[in-house]
């Protein structure tokens, strides 16, 4: 039997760079769910089939799943909101479970060959400092903090129990992306690069995390898709990158001022609300919140061994994707 791709969040950072590399790897047959009106589904590699539709409306979902009974359906689940605010929102929790559960339920109907769930490491407790985080098998959004992280713990948690009634499904957990092709500008390091370019970062921060090329995620997610186990899950992310090495890679790549001085977490936390009334006045996204430093200055500490083991994932130097994310950039006309 012949196979079809469908993937969600297709004009997305994430989702766009899955449907690239599918493209390059030979998987031409292939179908994108896009919002109504989503302007960056423009960008989407021409010849793509693209259906217009919502992970909340169950008959355009019926229409993206619509193919011949020979044909076998992998789904590759990309699309998400992700938040860094630390208020709930209703909009985050319906689209990031209850499209979730749209899409197992639809997959479990149509008796899918596959579905690969882009879940998050924040989906999963933060351990102690020092400890060394792997994939789970349990999730419950009690035991994490923030509500983009309990809505992926309980959508994830879905999955799950799906396949154990029978839904052939892996999970991947993606670490902090960036990298290039972030056409809808809702990555907070590609901003970081931008105002780092534009003078407007002379201060950074005491802070280290797992940051991972968009692209080596992808691949991931697609190695998944072919070779993950029913049930199985894996973290796809680097290395620890603190921010003090982040800056200095984009001196090197821009030969802008280079920063020289870093605050330590306490103050950061401290002069958060002169901060958030700055970008409110500015009417800007900050690129610093409760929930970031939460984030920043926790556990970052992640193992990706099961999935080079089992997915063959070797991601790439962090100095390419900087380099590359800022040659984008620049090709862009954004810096």
């Amino acid at each position: 039997m012949s196979i079809k791709y469908l993937v969600t969040g297709a004009a997305g950072h994430l989702g766009s760079a899955v449907v690239r590399e599918l493209l390059d790897t030979g998987h031409p047959d292939l179908r994108v769910l896009v919002m109504p009106g989503d302007k960056t589904s423009s960008k989407i590699p021409a010849g793509v089939e693209q259906i217009s539709g919502d992970l909340l409306d169950k008959s355009s979902l019926s229409e993206f799943f619509d193919v011949p009974a020979e044909i076998d359906l992998i789904v590759i689940h990309c699309a998400g909101i992700v938040s860094t605010s630390m208020k709930a929102s209703r909009k985050i929790y319906d689209v990031n479970v209850g499209g979730t559960k749209n899409i197992v339920d639809m997959c479990a109907q149509k008796k899918v060959k596959k579905l690969v769930y882009v879940s998050s490491i924040h989906a999963m407790p933060t351990l102690p400092q020092g400890q060394t985080m792997a994939e789970i098998d349990s999730f419950d959004p009690e035991k994490v903090i923030g509500p983009y992280a309990k809505t992926k713990a309980e959508a994830t948690a879905y999955v799950s129990a799906a396949v154990k009634n029978g839904l052939n499904a892996t999970i991947v957990y993606p670490a902090g992306i960036l990298g290039p092709y972030d056409y809808g500008k809702s990555n907070n390091i590609t901003q970081l690069i931008i105002s780092y370019c534009m003078g407007k970062m002379p201060v950074g921060l005491k802070s280290r995390f797992d940051f991972v090329d968009v692209r080596d995620v992808a691949k991931g997610i697609v190695e998944a898709s072919e070779n993950g186990g029913i049930g199985e899950g894996y973290i796809l992310g680097n290395r620890q990158i603190s921010i003090h090495e982040m800056f200095d890679l984009f001196h090197k790549e821009t030969g802008k001022k280079r920063t020289r001085f870093f605050a330590p977490m306490w103050l950061a936390r401290a002069g958060l609300p002169l901060t958030a009334i700055y970008y409110k006045f500015k009417k800007q996204q900050p690129l610093f919140c409760s929930y970031s430093l939460y984030t920043l200055g926790g556990n970052s500490n992640y193992s990706h061994a099961k999935a080079a083991r089992d997915l063959g994932y070797r991601p790439r130097p962090f100095e390419e994707t900087i380099r590359d994310t800022i040659a984008w950039l620049k090709g862009e006309g954004r810096i």
